[in-house]
Order: structure tokens, then C-alpha cells, then sequence
């Protein structure tokens, strides 16, 4: 069985380069078009859907992708479940701000944060490793298979815990929207 994950669609802070953490930032047009494409290819491979559970990170931006999603597949848009373990990792002081504002800021911290992705906390913020503690627990009571729309910190830890990727790697992997990347039998591949 698989898991098909969804990152949401794009943001106008995607866009800029902001970091949105746990900021709760709607989807732009592109965003939109985004999740119902994501719809279309997930009915191709799924059909109607009704083996599937289907849940959310409870962020606008992630709902509105599950729901247009879920409308391009012909199923009711509101018939899923959210849950606050999906929501992004929090960077803390930094959200909002670009990667070059927080280079200015805290020169040292995102250095450090280079060095260690990782486990490195931002100030306020959490870890990829803390996120990790938070969403485990959640991904081993899903049903499989499951469809969850989510964000790219959770993306790569469940490319680190279920895929088996180095934590270095994953937590510099590009996670791209409008695309499902799809986890079954230890690996992943991206549709």
C-alpha cells in the first residue's frame, strides 16, 4: 500500500522566498491551479478515492489544496480530516522573513544551521528532528493508503523515516508543488 504526499500549493511567500513555518498564508493562483492538477493525476492513479483516508495540516494553505484537490477528483472537498501533528515545522523568529533578511539578522545561527540542517533550532523554532518526534506517531496509526496534504518540512522527514534518506540529505531535498510524491515499500518516487 502507498502514501501520497501532497505538498500545498504555491504561495505568494513561496514566491518571495519567505520562510511561512506555522504562519497561516493562502495560496496564490498558481497555487490553486496547482492542487486541483495534483486532483486530476491523484483520480489517475487512485480513482475515486474511497479506499483512501485523506488528511491535512490544518494551515489555510494546505486546506484549500486538499479541498480543490479533492474537487477535481469528483469527491465531496470537505470530507477529510486535518491534524495540528501535520503542520509545518515553526521557524520561530524567522518566519517571514527571506533566507538573505535572516543571514543579515543572525549570521551565526544560519550558519550554524548550515552546518546541521538537521537538528538545528532555530530561535523560537524547531528542528527538523523535533518535527520528526511530532509526525511519526501520526504516520504509523494512517491507514493505507492514505492522502496527505502537508508541507516540505514534513515531506523531508517522511523522506528520512520512510524512505530511509540520510537526515543531511533530506533536509536539504527540493519539495516541489504540484507534484505527488508517492512513499511504498520503503522508497519514494515523485509523480
Amino acid at each position: 500500500m502507498a502514501l501520497y504526499f501532497v505538498r500545498h500549493g504555491e504561495t505568494d511567500w513561496n514566491v518571495e522566498g519567505r520562510l511561512q513555518g506555522q504562519k497561516d498564508i493562502s495560496l496564490n493562483g498558481r497555487g490553486r491551479d496547482q492542487a486541483e492538477a495534483v486532483g486530476r493525476t491523484l483520480h489517475r492513479l487512485i480513482g475515486d478515492g474511497s479506499a483512501a483516508a485523506f488528511h491535512a495540516s490544518p494551515l489555510s494553505r494546505t486546506r484549500e489544496t486538499m479541498e480543490r484537490m479533492r474537487r477535481a477528483m469528483g469527491l465531496d472537498p470537505d470530507a477529510y480530516r486535518t491534524d495540528p501533528r501535520l503542520m509545518e515545522l515553526t521557524f520561530g523568529d524567522w518566519e517571514g522573513m527571506t533566507w538573505p533578511e535572516v543571514k543579515l539578522r543572525s549570521p551565526r545561527a544560519a550558519q550554524e544551521r548550515e552546518q546541521d540542517k538537521w537538528s538545528f533550532v532555530p530561535p523560537g523554532g524547531e528542528s527538523y528532528a523535533m518535527l520528526a518526534e511530532r509526525v511519526n506517531p501520526l504516520f504509523g496509526e494512517l491507514p493505507e493508503p492514505a492522502v496527505v496534504v502537508s508541507h516540505g518540512g514534513v515531506a523531508r522527514v517522511l523522506l528520512a523515516v520512510r524512505a530511509g534518506v540520510d537526515t543531511a540529505i533530506a533536509a536539504r531535498m527540493n519539495i516541489f508543488q504540484g507534484r505527488i510524491l508517492v512513499f511504498e515499500d520503503n522508497a519514494y518516487r515523485w509523480i
